[in-house]
């Protein structure tokens, strides 16, 4: 069933605080308005999918199981229909993560993945995001994007990009675009 739409959600800066590198689920800090934005995100019809980069695993910070641990936690904690990740980074030093992937961002697996298994259109879809990968992610799947300045926002960009459209945090996103 194509045609189905949905809100791709980094998690990092976008759902949960900004910290570099979080090692397990009590040091994970969910914002206090996510669930409420979720609900609404859903109500308006829309999936919501996180897509989360998480390198962290390959090097050796986060054990994969305790990263499985958080994404239960936020996924009861905020209503997300699906949280996926990229345990990959090429310069890791656990060497079954330690290689390039489809789907680290700003690579579009995990969209991909997604798209198919619930059958979305990405034409009527969102990517919600705090960095350029998750930017550039968007736009390499035909997502219209968003950057939040919840998390790195423009001020602290890897690299130019130009999203579709720059809103304050997930409540700002959720009261202006979901119509």
């Amino acid at each position: 069933m194509i045609g189905r739409k949905a809100v791709f959600l980094d998690r990092d800066g976008v759902l949960t605080r900004e910290k570099g590198y979080v090692a397990s689920a009590d040091q994970m800090e969910i914002f206090p308005y996510v669930k409420e934005c979720i609900d609404e995100i859903k109500a308006k019809g829309y999936l919501a999918i996180v897509v989360t980069n998480q390198s962290g695993v390959a090097r050796g910070l986060i054990a994969e199981e305790e990263l499985k641990k958080m994404n239960r936690l936020l996924t009861e904690r905020t209503g997300v229909d699906a949280v996926y990740y990229c345990p990959h980074y090429e310069k890791g030093i656990v060497a079954k993560y330690a290689k390039p992937c489809g789907c680290r961002k700003p690579q579009t697996g995990m969209i991909d993945a997604a798209v198919q298994k619930y059958g979305i259109d990405p034409v009527k879809s969102y990517m919600v995001g705090d960095r350029a990968a998750d930017i550039l992610m968007g736009q390499k799947a035909g997502i219209s994007t968003v950057l939040l300045e919840s998390g790195y926002g423009t001020a602290r960009l890897e690299e130019p990009v130009t999203p579709d459209y720059i809103r304050k945090d997930l409540r700002d996103f959720v009261r202006t675009l979901i119509l």
